[in-house]
């Protein structure tokens, strides 16, 4: 067989993979893009014709203002910001020094707490639901940004654990053993040496669990969810606002909300794609 024969089953397969990554792409894109310009169109224009562009002489501006001012999105979003930020940093805090330690130190029950810790993977966490709202109203959390942070770090730190002890286990160990010899202790090495080295990990991490918090809906619920509303986040916000639209009409309110929603995960995921897809491919190798 000739290599332009060879080359020929090949090309079609590139060709037919191709069409199928760009089918799967505007599969993807085109929900978003038309809650997008949905958002810009009167109720009559979206039950009229709702896969219709909008029309921008007779575009709605003002769902953006009803939905940030008139259905508290704007405080919504506080919250999220407020939980979302403290409930990553607090697992990044807890998660990089626990998987540094089960992985660097022969401990007597390391084995028993890493196991203990994927076990955290493998067990629904909803399964706790009733002793830790029980657990909650006793220390007076329900309702409270706090107590949101505290379910959220609980809940992500097997999985940051998990992947953050797999990035340090394929550190080498002549680096540590560098770092002592110049002077560092254990503490010092960790935090300027082999912290560092575990960005990859780190940022994978982040965003993993800045992704599943911002868009978390059932523990919210459940612990704030039934209060006066001070402490909801984003999704309750747009379950209630989906209930109004639903009942009162105010469409383009809505589809603005979903804006509001899912805006700041894609702008995170296309700033730090790269950071993501490089930790990911880094700890397939390391772990």
């Amino acid at each position: 067989m000739s290599g332009r024969e060879r080359a020929f089953p090949l090309a079609v397969s590139r060709t037919l993979l191709a069409l199928v990554l760009l089918g799967y792409a505007a599969w993807t894109v085109m929900p978003m893009v038309w809650v997008a310009f949905s958002s810009f169109k009167t109720d009559t224009a979206i039950l009229r014709d709702p896969l219709a562009m909008p029309v921008w002489a007779e575009a709605d501006f003002g769902a953006y203002r009803r939905a940030w001012e008139g259905a508290r999105l704007g405080d919504y979003f506080l919250n999220s910001t407020l939980v979302t930020a403290a409930s990553v940093g607090l697992i990044l805090a807890l998660g990089a020094p626990a998987a540094y330690a089960l992985a660097r130190f022969r401990l007597p029950l390391g084995r028993a707490a890493y196991t203990l810790f994927l076990a955290g993977l493998m067990i629904p966490a909803q399964l706790a639901m009733v002793p830790l709202f029980f657990e909650l109203r006793a220390l007076g959390l329900l309702d409270s940004r706090l107590g949101l942070v505290l379910v959220y770090a609980a809940n992500g730190l097997p999985f940051a654990v998990f992947i953050l002890a797999g990035f340090f286990r394929g550190l080498p160990r002549t680096l540590y053993e560098a770092a002592v010899v110049d002077g560092c202790g254990e503490f010092s090495a960790f935090r300027r040496v082999m912290l560092p080295l575990a960005r990859p990990g780190l940022v994978t991490v982040a965003i993993f669990q800045f992704i599943g918090i911002w868009k978390e809906y059932f523990f919210a619920f459940m612990l704030v969810g039934g209060g006066a509303g001070e402490a909801r986040t984003l999704p309750l916000g747009l379950a209630n606002l989906a209930i109004t639209a639903q009942y009162g009409g105010d469409q383009a309110r809505l589809f603005a909300g979903l804006v509001v929603v899912t805006l700041p995960i894609l702008l995170v995921y296309i700033l730090l794609q790269r950071q993501l897809v490089g930790g990911i491919a880094a700890g397939a190798l390391k772990g």
